[in-house]
This record gives C-alpha cells, structure tokens and sequence, in this order.
C-alpha cells in the first residue's frame, strides 16, 4: 500500500488545485459573462457590468439576430463550406503527407523545402486575389475552400504521424498483396484516427471562422456566410453606416452590447459542440505527429 503523502506533497497538491481552480475561473468567466449578457436587459448589463446569472432574462438580442432569414442561410452557407472545406482539404492533406511520409519519394526534400517556404512567406493579399480570379473563382464558394485546402502546419503533422507508423504494418499488406490506395485507406487512416480527427478540427475551426475570404471574393451578399452577416449585424446595432437592405426593412435595433454578446455566442457555440466528440483523439493526435521531425 502507498504510504500516505508528506505535509510538503499536500501542500503543493493545494497550492496547485487553487492556482489551476484560478486559471480556470479566469479562462471561463469571461465567456459565462458573455453568454449570461446577451440573455440579460440592456438596464441590467450598464449597472453591473459583469453578470453571471441575469436578474431578467430577455431574448431581445437573438430576436434581433434570428428576425431575418438571412441568418439562417448564413448558417447554412457556413456549415456547408466547413464540412466540404474539411472533408476535402483532410483527403488532401492525408495524401501529400502520406506521399511525403515515405524515405524514397523522388525529390521529397525539395517538395518539404517548398511547404515549409510557404509558412515564411507568402505572395500577399492582391496576388491571392489574382490568382483566385484568373483561376475563374470569383463570386463562387470554390474561393473559400481552393486556395486554403492544404495548410502547411497541418500537413507536416500529419506527414510526421504517418512517419511514427511501424513500417512492417505496410510489409505484411505488401506481402499480402495490398496496394498503396488499400494500405493508405484500410491500414494507415484507420491507424491515424487521431491524428486525422486534430487535422479536421483544425480545418474546421478555420473554415467556420471564414470571414475575409468571404468579404473579397463573394460579390453576392446571398452567399456571404455567417461570420460576414453576424458582422454586417453588429454594425447594424451600434448604429455605424451600414447597408441594411439584405436585412429587411423591419429592424429595430436593440441596444448594440447585447447585440455584441449575442453575435459572438451564435458564431461560437456551433463550432464548440464538435470538441467533445474529438476531444480524447485532440491532445494524442497533435502530441503525436510534432515529436518526429
């Protein structure tokens, strides 16, 4: 049986509860605030400033926001480039990286050199948007997914995950008679569930949270996603110029901090229910495929 801790191992074990009780307090506050703001009176928010349970409870802000169909197309816009957006750049990322992963691919350093330049430097924001336009995208939802469907972070993770797989797995399918596309999709992915759930997130969070791309290369304000709108919103309540037409003529806007409050948990909630589904794969995937370089 373990002999019980000394007096300097418990009171370490209690000054580190409450430093980590602290952090955590000090990480989650803001956000309960947030959330207990956009359900609270504007009278209430301008005297206590900081709430954690409303005295009243009002929905004025998310009848603001969901008063219009826009909203609704917005998110539905939203959730169909995340999840095409992330399915395709996750099948492009797992192949370079699975090509790139192997010793013996023919100008192999040369590719990595290029990936890596990529995270140095890049062309900037008007030859992007030239790039986009010669290619014949402009105004089409290709725009927000094409240009940014392989991120150069993202693939040397999961080129390095792919590169800590046992190499005798890929023998015995070999000697089996399994091809590369059957080793990649019933050996290696299977084997990669971690390190591809990260992956996704990571896409995912980026395509959800799309809002420049959005405003430079969509002309049809019908296409915007989300982010664009619950912006467009914002500006609405805080009483900035601002092209109201897309909105409707029925809008009267409510005060602008609860407006605020309410934007940032509509645009925040929807991405964060993914996390406990890919939260026991998150740290073991991203962990994983940065140790080996």
């Amino acid at each position: 049986m373990l002999q019980d801790k000394s007096i300097g191992g418990r009171l370490f074990d209690a000054v580190n509860y409450t430093l980590l009780f602290i952090l955590s307090a000090i990480t989650i506050l803001p956000f309960i605030h947030v959330i207990a703001g956009s359900f609270t009176t504007v009278g209430e928010l301008a005297r206590k400033q900081f709430v954690i349970i409303p005295t009243v409870w009002s929905l004025e802000a998310y009848k603001f926001i969901f008063s219009t169909d826009v909203i609704f197309k917005a998110l539905s816009v939203s959730v169909g480039v995340t999840l095409f957006g992330t399915l395709f750049s996750m099948l492009l990322t797992a192949l370079m990286a699975y090509g790139l992963s192997k010793p013996h691919l023919l100008g192999r350093s040369a590719i990595m050199f290029i990936v890596v330049f990529t995270m140095l430097f890049n062309g900037g924001l008007i030859p992007s948007f030239l790039v986009v336009k010669e290619m014949g995208l402009i105004d089409s939802y290709a725009a927000l997914v094409v240009p940014t469907a392989i991120n150069a972070f993202n693939l040397i993770i999961m080129r390095n995950f792919f590169q800590n797989l046992p190499d005798g797995l890929e023998e015995s399918a070999k000697i089996d008679g399994a091809g590369y596309w059957g080793i990649f999709t019933k050996i290696v992915i299977p084997l990669s569930i971690p390190a591809v759930a990260t992956i996704s997130l990571f896409y995912a969070v980026t395509y959800w949270n799309t809002y420049l791309p959005a405003i430079l290369y969509l002309d049809d304000a019908a296409k915007w996603p989300v982010q664009v709108i619950l912006r467009q919103i914002v500006v609405l309540a805080s009483g900035l110029a601002g092209d109201t037409s897309d909105f409707g003529n029925d809008y009267v806007a409510p005060p602008a901090q609860t407006i605020k409050m309410a934007v940032i948990v509509v645009a925040t909630v929807p991405i964060l229910i993914v996390y406990p589904f890919l939260q026991k794969h998150f740290a073991k995937g991203a962990l994983i495929g940065s140790i080996k370089g």
